[in-house]
């Protein structure tokens, strides 16, 4: 197949996949909010899961993070069906410790929002909190080797999002920072 110039993807489309493939694998914006919630808690007591799901919702809306969200879930799908290569196959069915090309995939989402993301992200990969352990038990079913750390990385963005906005607040700024 040959590229013409005359390809074009509907945005809309790749939204609506994201979330399509996202809630087909059972994740929620309510459970990455719940995650960035445990981020921000301490910080803000104010904050609900309501309004950590409008920073969720935000950072889906890239299409950078769109992305990543599709080339993850389609690689943890392959490996369900046994379609990836040998030992690719293996490494991403077992989750291996020294691949890491899941958490390559799930930064590239994170440094669209800065340090304050990277280190969530770390703290998140780290704790598994709220659907994260759920994504990293093992069956002989799901494979969510790429799909677990793309949903942290998610909600280390929406957090760092969260945080950038107060503190432009706290400071008084008229605009919030860019998104």
């Amino acid at each position: 197949m040959s590229y013409t110039g005359k390809y074009s993807l509907n945005s809309n489309a790749v939204a609506q996949a994201t979330y399509k493939l996202l809630e087909e694998r059972g994740i929620t914006t309510t459970h990455i909010a719940e995650l960035v919630h445990f981020l921000q808690k301490d910080y803000s007591t104010d904050l609900t899961v309501e309004d950590c799901i409008v920073h969720v919702e935000a950072v889906l809306s890239k299409r950078e993070v769109q992305n990543a969200v599709l080339t993850g879930i389609q690689l943890d799908i392959l490996a369900e069906e046994g379609k990836l290569i040998s030992p690719l196959q293996e490494m991403i069915e077992n989750d291996e410790g020294l691949y890491g090309c899941d958490e390559i995939l799930a930064l590239s989402i994170v440094n669209v929002y800065g340090s304050i993301g990277f280190t969530n992200f770390g703290y998140v990969d780290k704790l598994k909190p709220g659907i994260l352990k759920k994504l990293n038990e093992k069956n002989d079913k799901d494979i969510h080797t790429f799909l677990d750390d793309i949903v942290g990385a998610i909600a280390a963005s929406a957090a760092s999002r969260y945080a950038h906005r107060k503190q432009a607040e706290r400071e008084g700024a008229t605009t919030p920072p860019l998104d």
